[in-house]
This record gives C-alpha cells, sequence and structure tokens, in this order.
C-alpha cells in the first residue's frame, strides 16, 4: 500500500478503536466510573454539544431583552419613540405646509392681487392637500370573465332554491 493508505488505514483504526475512560477512588483505586468510547464518539459528542450551545445562546440573545446591551441592536422603546416622533414630524410639516399656504393667500390679499370675495380658507386648504394619485380602475378581462361566472352560479344557486 501507499503511504497515504496506510495513513487513512491508521487513522480509521485510531477513530473507531474502543477505549476505557476509568474513573478510580485514589485511596481505595477503587473504580467509580467506567465508560466505553471511540475517538469518533467523542467528535460527535462534542460536536453536538458546540452546536447546542451555539444555538441556545442565540436564542436567548435574538429573543430576550439580552440583545440590547449588544452594540447595533436598538432596544424596542426607542423604536417607538422614533416611531412616534416620525409621525409627529409628518403632520407637523403638513400642518406647516397648509399654513404657509394660508399666509400666501393672505398677502395676496393684503397687497390686493386677489379680490375679497374670491377669498376662501377652505379653498386655500384644499389647494395644498394633495389629491390622491389616479390608478387604472377599469376591471381586467379576467375580472370581468370572474364576475360573469359569480352571476352564472348565482342564478343556478336562486333558481335551485326556489
Amino acid at each position: 500500500m501507499s503511504k497515504k493508505g496506510l495513513k487513512r488505514q491508521q487513522l480509521k483504526e485510531n477513530l473507531f478503536n474502543k477505549r476505557r475512560l476509568i474513573i478510580l477512588n485514589e485511596d481505595t483505586f477503587e473504580e467509580t466510573f467506567s465508560l466505553k468510547l471511540t475517538l469518533m464518539n467523542v467528535f460527535v459528542v462534542v460536536s453536538l454539544s458546540a452546536i447546542f450551545i451555539i444555538f441556545v445562546t442565540t436564542f436567548i440573545i435574538a429573543f430576550t431583552p439580552l440583545r440590547e446591551f449588544i452594540p447595533g441592536y436598538s432596544s424596542s422603546q426607542l423604536k417607538r419613540d422614533a416611531t412616534e416622533l416620525a409621525l409627529k414630524s409628518d403632520s407637523l410639516t403638513q400642518a406647516l405646509e397648509q399654513n404657509e399656504a394660508y399666509i400666501k393667500s393672505l398677502k395676496k390679499v393684503l397687497t390686493g392681487e386677489l379680490e375679497y370675495a374670491k377669498f376662501n380658507k377652505d379653498s386655500i386648504l384644499s389647494s395644498v392637500e394633495e389629491a390622491p394619485a389616479e390608478g387604472n380602475l377599469s376591471a381586467s378581462k379576467e375580472e370581468l370573465e370572474l364576475r360573469k361566472r359569480v352571476t352564472k352560479e348565482e342564478q343556478q344557486a336562486s333558481k335551485k332554491n326556489k
């Protein structure tokens, strides 16, 4: 056999040769515990234990408040506060735009660029509000076919009930 073949054979024998782990009482040399093991069994148990420990640690960090102590994770209270402040700033921005439009219209009235009879606060504020985007609201071919089928089924069901 070649050297590689011999090394593989020797490694295989070392992995699967049975060894005995014995724990003795030092004073009486009495055998307290005995266990038959192979290197492969030890390797598998250690690997599974490491995977289990990693999984449990990840679970604890991900689903408990402990994650707030890790740099890069923000607290849930901070996220709630940020969301609340974003909503408030959005509403304040809209109110500011409405007030600016109202003031511009008042300036036009005061300088005489606009007649007083045409001045209406509601029309000014409605001109500031954005109109909703218009989309294609027509029914597609599939939807029309579905509607036809549903009406036919409803008619048939009503005929059966009579």
